[in-house]
């Protein structure tokens, strides 16, 4: 009988919480409807489609304005997601990102790791995958962050949904550069984001790294 009514306790106290959550998610929305074109715009950028709250809570740290961030990287730089500019007498001191954008950081950290694994989004995955190759993971995924800002802003700036076309460049070699070397096609094949396997075991070769 205790252990009964300790989990009718339990089960009413789980019921008062989901009714508090659905009472805050309906006044976020309420406060959301002025924005309601520009949340459409940012669902059609990959990851955002599915959960309108994480649209908002991008809606809320950056706003709509765009015009104060004269450029996509301002707006990257602010959000914390550029390697610091920590440079003395021409040298380069330190590459690590920078620590701000404490909110807004780890939600696109979030959506960057989803789409990243997604076949659906190439532009993504491909990056992702050049960068990963050659700086590895975090790098990489803070890289995919910055193209997602990129798109946020650029189609906050022009009012027009998310277009991947942009991104989707074909890197062609030029015409009459028909011979190569070894290591100009080993480079080639890893801009386009392949991983070069040694063909004994099937594992990454040291020697064509």
């Amino acid at each position: 009988m205790e252990q009964a009514a300790k989990l009718r306790e339990i089960l009413r106290h789980i019921e008062e919480i989901e009714t508090h959550k659905l009472n805050i998610e309906s006044e976020i929305m309420r406060l959301a409807e002025p924005y309601i074109h520009q949340l459409d715009l940012i669902s059609s950028v990959p990851g955002f489609s599915a959960n309108l709250m994480t649209i908002i809570a991008v809606i809320s740290e950056i706003g709509i304005d765009m015009s104060v961030f004269p450029k996509a990287k301002n707006l990257s730089f602010w959000a914390g997601c550029c390697p610091r500019n920590d440079q003395s007498s021409n040298k380069r001191k330190s590459t690590r990102i920078s620590r701000a954008g404490v909110y807004i950081k780890p939600l696109l950290v979030q959506v960057a790791n989803a789409i990243v694994r997604s076949d659906k989004h190439p532009e993504f995955r491909d990056r992702y995958r050049r960068i990963k190759s050659r700086r590895g993971h975090k790098k990489a995924i803070i890289a995919i962050c910055r193209m997602i800002l990129t798109a946020i802003w650029n189609i906050l700036s022009r009012g027009e949904p998310y277009d991947p076309q942009g991104y989707l460049v074909n890197r062609v070699i030029p015409k009459g550069d028909t011979f190569i070397t070894r290591a100009q096609a080993l480079n080639y094949m890893r801009s386009r984001g392949f991983v070069i396997f040694d063909k004994a075991d099937d594992s990454p070769s040291e020697a064509l790294a």
